[in-house]
This record gives C-alpha cells, sequence and structure tokens, in this order.
C-alpha cells in the first residue's frame, strides 16, 4: 500500500480509472456507471466520490492519462531522431496513433459527454496536457520541417487536430453499421488508423 495521502490518492485514482478503460473495452459510454466501476476497484463504490463527481470525471481523466502518454511518444520520436523526411515522419506518427485506439475513440464520440460532465479544474487540466500534445507536435514539425514557417505550423495543426476527432469512425464500424451501409449499397473499405494517418500526414507534408 503506497504510503503517504497523495501517494494513496494517485494510487486509487489511478485504479478507478483502469477500471474505467477495463469497461470501456466492452461497453459503451452510456451503459457504464459509477456502480459498474466500483466492481472493478478494491474499495467501496462510495469511496469513488472523494476523487471523481461524475462518471464524466473519470473518462476525462482517462482521456488525459491517453494523451499524456501520445505526448510521451511525440517527444520521443523528436529525441531519437536527427532528421525525417515526410514520409518517414508520417509514418513514425502514424505509429504513435495507432496505440492509442482509446484516445480516439473517446475524442470522436464522447468529448462532449466528458467535459460537460467534468468540474471546472478537471476540464482546465486536461486542456493543459492538451496543450502539451500540440507544443510536441509543433516541436516535431520545427525539427524535421525547419522550412515551416509559424502559418505551415499552424496550417498543419488546424488541419491534423481536427482529423484527430474524426479518424475513429472510419476505421471501426460495428456490425449494425455494416449491415447498414450494405442495405443502403455503400461500399465498406476497412482502412487501419495507421494507414489512414500516415496517408493524410504524408498529403500534409507533401511540399516540405
Amino acid at each position: 500500500m503506497p504510503k503517504g495521502s497523495q501517494e494513496l490518492t494517485n494510487a486509487r485514482k489511478e485504479e478507478i480509472i483502469n477500471a474505467c478503460a477495463a469497461l470501456y473495452e466492452t461497453m459503451p459510454f452510456r451503459e457504464i456507471t459509477l456502480r459498474e466501476i466500483g466492481t472493478k476497484t478494491t474499495f467501496t463504490r462510495t469511496s469513488i466520490y472523494n476523487y471523481f463527481h461524475t462518471k464524466e470525471e473519470i473518462f476525462l481523466a482517462l482521456l488525459q492519462r491517453e494523451y499524456e502518454l501520445w505526448t510521451a511518444d511525440l517527444d520521443a520520436i523528436r529525441n531519437e531522431n536527427d532528421a525525417l523526411p515526410p514520409g518517414g515522419f508520417a509514418q513514425a506518427l502514424a505509429r504513435t496513433l495507432e496505440k492509442r485506439g482509446c484516445m480516439l475513440k473517446l475524442m470522436a464520440m464522447n468529448l462532449y459527454d466528458m467535459e460537460g460532465g467534468s468540474r471546472m479544474e478537471n476540464l482546465v487540466a486536461f486542456k493543459r496536457v492538451y496543450a502539451c500534445a500540440m507544443q510536441s507536435l509543433t516541436g516535431c514539425l520545427k525539427k524535421f520541417f525547419p522550412s515551416m514557417t509559424q502559418d505551415d505550423i499552424q496550417a498543419f495543426l488546424y488541419a491534423f487536430f481536427p482529423f484527430l476527432f474524426g479518424v475513429y469512425p472510419y476505421t471501426e464500424a460495428t456490425d449494425k453499421q455494416k449491415k447498414a451501409m450494405e442495405i443502403a449499397h455503400i461500399p465498406y473499405a476497412r482502412y487501419s488508423i495507421y494507414e489512414i494517418t500516415r496517408s493524410f500526414v504524408s498529403k500534409l507534408l507533401q511540399d516540405f
């Protein structure tokens, strides 16, 4: 058991977030409750309220953790490579996202619910981590593509970050969705997060 109140608090928060992440792998957001999350922890459900007031705050903390992990991967790309051509950087960036399916799913499906159901301090903490990810990606662009102007970098960011909010539904379709597309005579082409991201980023950087 961790020693000290802050260590205990952090450990219990992490346990709650892990429980939420495990449930989200097999259950939709709307069906996951604090009661369900509580059954996956080693302490009582009511104790969850000492750390999170709503399930939305738990999911937002999960998304924040996903962003922190993604930012660490972006920093690794920048620190471990002296140079990368557009194609190489597109591949590296796509690899970081193929590991972040949970992050992309949360962004595409539940962001408004999470942000709307969270206290301001939790939302501000998440936004700061989001900003760090943007800064890390900016650092990669400045290092590997020195010919990019500030306007070029802004244009990349304003295209890439909205892309993050929409890529997941193009890579994951339910059986019901596939059946509806079949009835509507819409061909279903299965592409991975890696394939779509690599193609998109390559196009964004083709002039550099």
